[in-house]
């Protein structure tokens, strides 16, 4: 029998990370997401979670190690390169939504395309805002529209480009928990039914929970690796890591 291999859409080797002061973001970190995953990262303020999701997505650069999208060494390029990289191959959704508020909903999500000097595809445009449902709202500005409709925007717009992964920064943390639940289910589906990989950093547990695997940060490295994880679980063990 043949095994079947599956592609790394992300890939870190013993990544470091200092900063002024001699403070260890990350400390020694290696990591490899298969291409089709929903990855949680989670961790106590200050465990090195964001600066994990920074480094892996080209957005910062480790002082060691290296880091891979899709087989591509990012810790190597520079910033230009790096750029361009991220607007082909990297989607990010905030905390924030970060849209720009004189566009109309339409024009927020193929940003990133103009911004790549890409003509957009519209047939995918058209099952993106189908799938985020906002058929409807294509002529509105984002004041227009409710918090939970304007991180599907950033959603869409995460996609527009094919990305072989979409980071996701805390994306629940400013909706109510109906809206959190709807946003959680439709990024559950980008990865069940279009192959997405979705790496995601929050603090909630429940969040946490609709990922296939889920990742505990403490003090830079991690500190547990759990499979299918459970709210429960997870917020056992963020309050062990706290209190230890």
């Amino acid at each position: 029998m043949t095994a079947v291999l599956t592609r790394a859409a992300v890939t870190l080797e013993d990544v470091v990370k200092t900063y002024s002061g001699g403070v260890r973001a990350l400390d020694g970190v290696s990591l490899s997401v298969p291409a089709g995953t929903f990855l949680a990262v989670m961790g106590p303020s200050g465990s090195g979670k964001s600066t994990l999701m920074h480094c892996a997505a080209g957005l910062d650069t480790p002082t060691s190690g290296k880091t891979f999208i899709e087989g591509t060494e990012i810790s190597r390029l520079d910033e230009t390169r790096r750029t361009v990289l991220r607007r082909s191959r990297v989607g990010f959704i905030f905390q924030q939504y970060n849209l720009l508020p004189s566009l109309s909903v339409s024009d927020n999500i193929t940003l990133p395309l103009r911004l790549a000097g890409t003509a957009p595809d519209r047939e995918w445009v058209r099952t993106l805002v189908e799938r985020v449902g906002l058929a409807g709202r294509l002529h509105h500005r984002p004041s227009e529209l409710s918090g939970g409709q304007q991180q599907r925007v950033a959603v869409a717009r995460a996609l527009v480009t094919r990305p072989a992964v979409v980071f996701a920064d805390e994306p629940t943390g400013a909706l109510d928990i109906r809206t959190a639940r709807e946003v959680l289910d439709l990024l559950r589906t980008l990865v069940d039914e279009l192959g997405q990989t979705v790496v995601m950093v929050t603090h909630d547990p429940a969040a946490a929970a609709r990922a296939d695997l889920a990742l505990v940060m403490a003090d830079g490295r991690i500190a547990d690796t759990v499979p299918a994880p459970t709210a429960a679980r997870l917020a056992h063990r963020l309050t062990e890591l706290e209190t230890e």
